[in-house]
């Protein structure tokens, strides 16, 4: 779309994970587009293109408020609405925003065409509510209910919605009444190509955890679980609030790797027994790079990893999101049962080309 002038909105760049290598097949895509955010940190997104970094992203008043509010969700909680609802939207043809929260509340002109990319409906406000007690609860629970209408009435402001999963996708619908097209994140193939230099250890010296450590992605299920498998190892990939918890309850048996290069990642499939996914995934980028590297996936089967894995064939699912569950899979896993030869055909579904092909489309 040469002759657009466009605007890409993602709700903070402060991270890198699977959502944010989607974002950059988007700015290869839209090489031209302005990038907008609450806040950036470029140190901790070194994903960030140099074509955007090149006085492209444009940020909220939230970069400039203290760390210790900026790098608190909950502190700058009340922000965030007004943040992006202060951008100035009215000189563009097109608006794409990628959000799990806050950044499809921008407000454009009836002239500018608004495409949301959902990666969920605002999980802490629907699908999974924390847990509050007493007082705390009394106080909260008023806002929460206040913010879950702002949320929904924001969700009505896109044009269209393009879910990454058919699970996010019933999401929205449920919790926003809005219908979506499903496009998946794009799988690069072709840079993980590039990485493809180990040999594949098909014994298996390890089971693998990559994640955020955050209270959602369960991992402490894991470690209850690795406690009564004293003889099997288990390697966690990943950093986060709940990193210091977790390694102070974790076991002799447990590894903890705070940052790993891709390199360095494709090295931790070739040689695993198997990825375990603890939590309710919206897509499961993560389940795909294993199965690139050979690496079979052990998964709770619920949410978007029952569109990534197949049964008997690149994994297995166990039914309860809970340790003994966990325990029980992998203490009957069998490594010998899953031949991954194939695994080029199960990943074309999720290519680069086709998710470029699809956004293309949908706007």
């Amino acid at each position: 779309m040469p002759d657009k002038k466009i605007a890409i909105v993602y709700d903070w760049m402060d991270k890198m994970g699977g959502v944010e290598r989607m974002l950059v097949t988007l700015s290869e895509m839209y090489p031209e587009a302005d990038w907008y955010t609450s806040y950036v940190d470029y140190k901790k997104a070194d994903w960030i293109p140099d074509q955007v970094r090149d006085d492209k992203v444009k940020t909220s008043f939230i970069q400039h408020l203290p760390s210790f509010i900026k790098s608190n969700r909950i502190l700058s909680l009340p922000f965030y609405p007004y943040a992006f609802e202060s951008f100035d939207f009215s000189s563009y043809d097109l608006v794409i925003s990628v959000t799990s929260s806050f950044a499809k509340c921008v407000i454009t002109q009836p002239h500018t065409k608004h495409v949301c990319i959902l990666l969920t409906p605002t999980r802490w406000l629907w699908s999974q509510i924390p847990a509050f007690a007493g007082m705390t609860k009394s106080l909260i629970q008023p806002f929460i209910q206040y913010v879950k209408k702002w949320d929904y009435v924001a969700a009505q402001r896109p044009d269209s919605i393009v879910s990454i999963s058919k699970t996010v996708a019933d999401r929205c619908k449920k919790y926003y009444d809005r219908e979506s097209m499903v496009v998946y994140p794009p799988f690069d193939e072709e840079y993980w190509e590039r990485l493809l230099r180990f040999t594949r250890n098909d014994n298996g010296e390890y089971f693998l955890v990559v994640s955020r450590l955050e209270p959602y992605k369960k991992v402490d299920l894991v470690i209850r679980a690795f406690r009564d498998l004293p003889d099997k190892h288990l390697i966690i990939v990943g950093s986060g609030t709940q990193s210091s918890h977790l390694r102070s309850m974790a076991g002799k048996n447990v590894t903890f790797i705070h940052n790993a290069t891709d390199t360095q990642l494709a090295k931790y499939y070739s040689n695993a027994q198997a990825l375990i996914m603890p939590q309710e995934e919206d897509f499961g980028y993560v389940s795909l790079e294993a199965q690139f590297f050979g690496c079979p996936v052990i998964t709770y089967n619920k949410g978007g990893a029952c569109e990534t894995v197949i049964e008997g064939k690149t994994g297995t699912f166990f039914n309860m999101q809970s340790a003994n569950a966990i325990r029980d899979a992998v203490a009957h896993f069998k490594r010998d049962k899953y031949n991954l030869k194939d695994r080029r055909k199960t990943l074309s579904q999720f290519s680069k080309n086709t998710f470029m092909n699809n956004i293309r489309n949908a706007i």
